[in-house]
């Protein structure tokens, strides 16, 4: 903070403070003549014909406001409040946080030792695990994928058994490790309109989903040059490099022409975040149980 600001704040608030200690003695005394005249003891002011006596504070009253005072005083001299003046107890708030942190981590260490010393498909059956699991979710995940974990628009529903870079704990824990970083090549300018038109039917004719069959039996061909590499040449997908399988009944983007044809025209650039910047390593393996649990469910 410069010195032209840190004088100006402690100036302001010395300064109202001042003021405030003027206006509450000011207020201590009668300031008009109290002989008797009860016009005298007025305020002079009418308010729909009521008139105000001009007395003075409640002396109860008067006495809690300077404690008051005072307490600000203290207050200001113990914590910092005045510009850069930090203090004499040299309190701020990421000092008091990172205190609490660490009693917390202290308070947990056990527990998470015994966590960590589980394997992930044993931990994914512990009550007080998934507990733990669903909080951090909650926090760090549900924005994306939804408090049920089912997924919105663009983000994968992990409540199915159709994953993208594979379901297994190990794989999990990989994503939530290091991220994601999926691309889908925009094919417009190779393929044309007309050519990207007859791919998006053949795809969604692979799951199913309305199409044109005429048309798609055109793309299929084009499907086989170009989009084999990453789908397969059945269309089923390949997790190595998190290309969605296109047989199936579930789409990051909707199943409908438009939809499918806009991903074929322009791509698609999805990124799931590394974690490990931003939680610890045994968090991580609970929140790994928790996402594999949530299979187990499903399959239930």
């Amino acid at each position: 903070m410069s010195i032209f600001w840190n004088v100006w704040i402690v100036g302001l608030t010395l300064t109202c403070l001042g003021l405030v200690l003027w206006v509450l003695l000011a207020n201590k005394k009668v300031a008009v003549k109290d002989d008797g005249n009860d016009e005298n003891r007025t305020t002079g002011h009418v308010y729909d014909g009521i008139e105000e006596y001009d007395n003075p504070l409640p002396l109860w009253w008067f006495k809690l406001f300077i404690v008051s005072f005072i307490a600000a005083l203290v207050y200001l001299a113990l914590y910092p409040g005045l510009g850069s003046y930090k203090g004499l107890l040299n309190w701020t708030s990421v000092g008091q946080l990172e205190r609490e942190q660490q009693k917390g981590a202290e308070k947990t260490a056990d527990i998470y030792s015994e966590f960590m010393a589980t394997p992930v498909k044993e931990l994914a059956t512990n009550p007080e695990a998934i507990k733990m699991g669903t909080r951090l979710f909650a926090n760090n995940c549900a924005v994306c994928h939804g408090a049920a974990a089912v997924g919105n628009y663009s983000f994968p529903n992990l409540t199915d058994d159709d994953w993208l870079y594979g379901g297994t704990p190990e794989k999990i824990k990989e994503t939530l490790i290091h991220g994601r970083a999926g691309n889908m090549p925009a094919w417009g300018d190779i393929l044309g309109a007309e050519k990207s038109g007859h791919v998006s039917h053949y795809a969604l004719s692979l799951s199913g989903s309305e199409h044109n069959a005429e048309l798609a039996e055109k793309g299929k061909p084009i499907f086989a040059q170009y989009c084999a590499a990453c789908h397969m040449p059945s269309g089923k997908g390949n997790q190595l490099v998190g290309a969605p399988n296109l047989t199936d009944d579930v789409f990051l983007y909707e199943n409908t022409y438009e939809d499918v044809l806009q991903t074929v025209l322009k791509g698609r650039v999805n990124k799931m975040p590394a974690q490990a910047p931003r939680l610890k390593e045994e968090k991580i393996h609970i929140l790994t149980a928790y996402v594999y649990s949530l299979t187990l469910e499903e399959s239930e």
